[in-house]
């Protein structure tokens, strides 16, 4: 966790003892659909791969005692070999990012190798594009007062999503809501689409030993489908479990592997008590 760790939606959570209730059914079966729900599971399952890329690459690059003021932020990219973070900031006329620290991932999600670049390298391609991307969603996006993290990944035509949404700050409580995806120009410079996926932050609390929890729950009023954030969180957070989702009501459970799947088969309860 990185974190120890504008169209509304709202949602509600039940975490004590509660069924889903009958709703309508998802929308019919075609090919668009299950398209849309495939492309929701990928960018759900990249989002928690960099999470899990920045969280211990920073351990990594932190281990290293960085020099004040070569790096102020990430910007993390998936490779055939895995995940490269590269660590800098933008040059002062923002025309290239500086890398001062670049860090693989090795045999593991967890395991990363720094190289301390010196003098730091001048990108000109993605990372420098996507740290651009980064800087115009966080000027734009305005939160509660609480750490917040931001990803980026790429989209079709050479754009940018951004993603921010709450940091963890509490083992064993995951915060779900009050997230945003940008879509960003090519240059990085211009939001071409803004979507507030959730407005409210709730707290899943894992917390107290007596409940034994089989699944999560929560609505989300103004989606048809569940969205990327729904795919991240259930597979951020433990132990991990199923998610049953209402969309505008229609009934979608998100399975641990972050496949998504019509209707709630499995009569899934958001918990029970031992």
């Amino acid at each position: 966790m990185r974190t120890l760790r504008l169209l509304t939606v709202i949602f509600v959570v039940g975490l004590c003892a509660i069924s889903v209730a009958p709703q309508s059914p998802a929308p019919a079966a075609n090919p668009s659909l299950a398209d849309q729900l495939a492309a929701v599971t990928t960018r759900g399952r990249m989002l928690a791969e960099y999470d899990v890329a920045a969280w211990h690459s920073t351990d990594a690059v932190q281990d290293t005692k960085p020099s004040e003021g070569a790096v102020e932020g990430y910007v993390a990219q998936k490779t055939d070999k895995g995940w490269v973070v590269a660590y800098g900031k933008l040059s002062a006329n923002r025309d290239r990012y500086l890398i001062a620290y670049e860090a693989t991932q090795g045999s593991s999600p967890e395991k990363f190798e720094v190289k301390k670049l010196e003098p730091p390298r001048e990108d000109t391609g993605f990372y420098w594009k996507a740290a651009l991307a980064l800087d115009t969603a966080h000027k734009d996006f305005h939160g509660e007062n609480r750490p917040y993290n931001f990803s980026v990944l790429p989209a079709d035509a050479g754009q940018f999503y951004v993603y921010a949404f709450p940091g963890q700050t509490q083992e064993k409580v995951y915060p779900f809501g009050g997230d945003v995806r940008y879509l960003i120009s090519d240059d990085g410079f211009k939001i071409v689409e803004k979507v507030q996926f959730h407005k409210s932050i709730l707290e899943f609390d894992f917390r107290d030993s007596k409940i034994t929890t089989t699944s999560a729950y929560h609505t989300d009023i103004f989606s048809d489908i569940p969205v990327d954030t729904d795919v991240f969180f259930v597979l951020s957070k433990k132990p991990l479990v199923p998610d049953v989702v209402v969309a505008r009501g229609h009934v979608f459970t998100i399975q641990t592997d972050g496949s998504i799947i019509t209707g709630n088969p499995n009569n899934f309860p958001a918990s029970s008590k031992k």
